[in-house]
C-alpha cells in the first residue's frame, strides 16, 4: 500500500538548495524512485534528507551503510542470544516459543513497517559491495521482504521517500544506477555559500562573511590537502570567530587566520595549511 504526498519539497528552514535539486527531489518522490546523490564530502547529502523530512513533516530514519554490513542487518535482526538465554533462566515475560517476540526490525524494516510514510536515508552506499547494493534495490523496488525464521513476508505500509548517498568512492553497478534518479551536488560557489551563512547567521556583519568566504575558498586550494573543509567547517569557523573579541575581519585580509583547527581536522592538513598562512601564501 502507499500514500502519496501532495506536498512539494523547496527547501527547509536552514537548508538552501537551488532549482534543479528540488525539481530532482519532487521527481523522485512523484514517481516512487530511489535518488542517489554523489558529491564530495560537506556537500549536503545528508543533510538534503533531513531537510525533506522536515519540510514534509515525516519521520526520518537513517541506514548507515558499513562495509561488513549484510543486508538482512538492514531488514531485521534475529535475537538469538536473547532467547536462548530467557530459555535457560525463564524469568522473560516472552513466550520463548515464540520467535517472531525476538524479531527487531532493522532501518529499512522500520520504514516498511512505519504507522506513516517517511524518509528513509541510506547513508554511502558506496561503502557496500555490489551484492549488497543490488539486493537492496530488489527489496526497495518489489517494497518487501521474509523473514525466514518465522515464514513471513513484511510488505510496506507507505512506500518511503528514499534517499541514498555516495561519496563516488568506489563505483556503483550499473543495474544499481539505472534504477535510482540521480543528481550531483556541487561545491556550493561563493555565492551560493553567501546564502548558506545568511541562513545560519542573518545578522552577520558584511565584511565579516565576505572576508571569511574569500580566505575559506583560499584555503580550499592549498595542494595536496587530503580533507578539504567543507560547509559545514565554514559555519563552525564562523562561529568561533563570532566568540573572539579581539577578532577583525582585517586580520583575514592581512593573512592573520584563527582557528584553523575548526576548519583542518587532519594533522597534515593543520600543519600544510599553518605553513600557508605563515608564509603568507594565500594572499
Amino acid at each position: 500500500m502507499t500514500k502519496h504526498q501532495n506536498s512539494q519539497f523547496s527547501g527547509a528552514r536552514r537548508y538552501v538548495l537551488d532549482d534543479e535539486l528540488a525539481s530532482i527531489v519532487n521527481v523522485s518522490i512523484a514517481l516512487e524512485m530511489p535518488l542517489l546523490l554523489k558529491g564530495e564530502p560537506g556537500t549536503g547529502k545528508t543533510m538534503l534528507a533531513h531537510a525533506i523530512a522536515e519540510s514534509l513533516n515525516m519521520p526520518l530514519i537513517v541506514l548507515n551503510v558499513k562495509s561488513s554490513m549484510k543486508l538482512v542487518d538492514a531488514l531485521y535482526q534475529y535475537d538469538t542470544l536473547t532467547r536462548l538465554n530467557d530459555s535457560r533462566f525463564g524469568d522473560s515475560k516472552r513466550d520463548v516459543s515464540n520467535i517472531e517476540d525476538y524479531i527487531k526490525m532493522g532501518k529499512i524494516g522500520q520504514a516498511f513497517t512505519s504507522e506513516s510514510r517517511t524518509v528513509l536515508l541510506i547513508d554511502e552506499i558506496d561503502k557496500a559491495d555490489t551484492d549488497f547494493q543490488d539486493d537492496m534495490l530488489d527489496v526497495l523496488d518489489q517494497m518487501e521482504f521474509d523473514i525466514i525464521e518465522i515464514d513471513k513476508t513484511i510488505t510496506t505500509r507507505f512506500r518511503p521517500v528514499i534517499v541514498i548517498t555516495s561519496n563516488a568512492k568506489k563505483d556503483l553497478s550499473d543495474p544499481f544506477l539505472g534504477r535510482c534518479n540521480f543528481h550531483h551536488i556541487a561545491f556550493p560557489d561563493s555565492e551560493m555559500m553567501r546564502n548558506i551563512i545568511q541562513v545560519h547567521f542573518p545578522d552577520i556583519n558584511s565584511n565579516l562573511m565576505e572576508s571569511a568566504v574569500y580566505t575559506f575558498y583560499e584555503l580550499r586550494k592549498i595542494d595536496a590537502i587530503e580533507k578539504k573543509p567543507a560547509t559545514r567547517e565554514l559555519i563552525n569557523w564562523i562561529r568561533a570567530l563570532k566568540t573572539d573579541p579581539d577578532f577583525s575581519p582585517d586580520l583575514l585580509a592581512n593573512g592573520n587566520i584563527p582557528f584553523l583547527g575548526v576548519l583542518f581536522k587532519k594533522s597534515q592538513d593543520y600543519k600544510r595549511a599553518m605553513g600557508s598562512t605563515n608564509r603568507g601564501g594565500l594572499f
